[in-house]
């Protein structure tokens, strides 16, 4: 097997990390945190590990950066709310 797609899955899973520690918008981190999670399915598949790349894939892809979306609206909207009863 050549190690040419091994070796770029391992790259895009380097970039995408980097990339989403970086990032401060929570929103756009819970974005590249999908990619990841997408990157490393994929590296997982091509180390023939198929029930990990879909475990990864469901968890990793979409659970996970799923919860982080709803912890910030949910904090946002708690934080609005209360600047709106401060004003009143």
């Amino acid at each position: 097997m050549s190690d040419v797609p091994l070796v770029l899955a391992l790259a895009l899973v380097a970039v995408a990390g980097t990339a989403t520690v970086l990032v401060r918008d929570p929103v756009r981190q819970s974005f590249l945190l999908s990619l990841l999670g997408l990157a490393l399915a994929l590296v997982f598949l091509l180390f023939q590990a198929p029930d990990v790349a879909l475990s990864q894939l469901a968890v990793g892809t979409a659970l996970t950066p799923l919860m982080v979306l709803l912890s910030v609206r949910k904090v946002r909207r708690r934080a609005r709310d209360e600047r709106r009863e401060e004003h009143e």
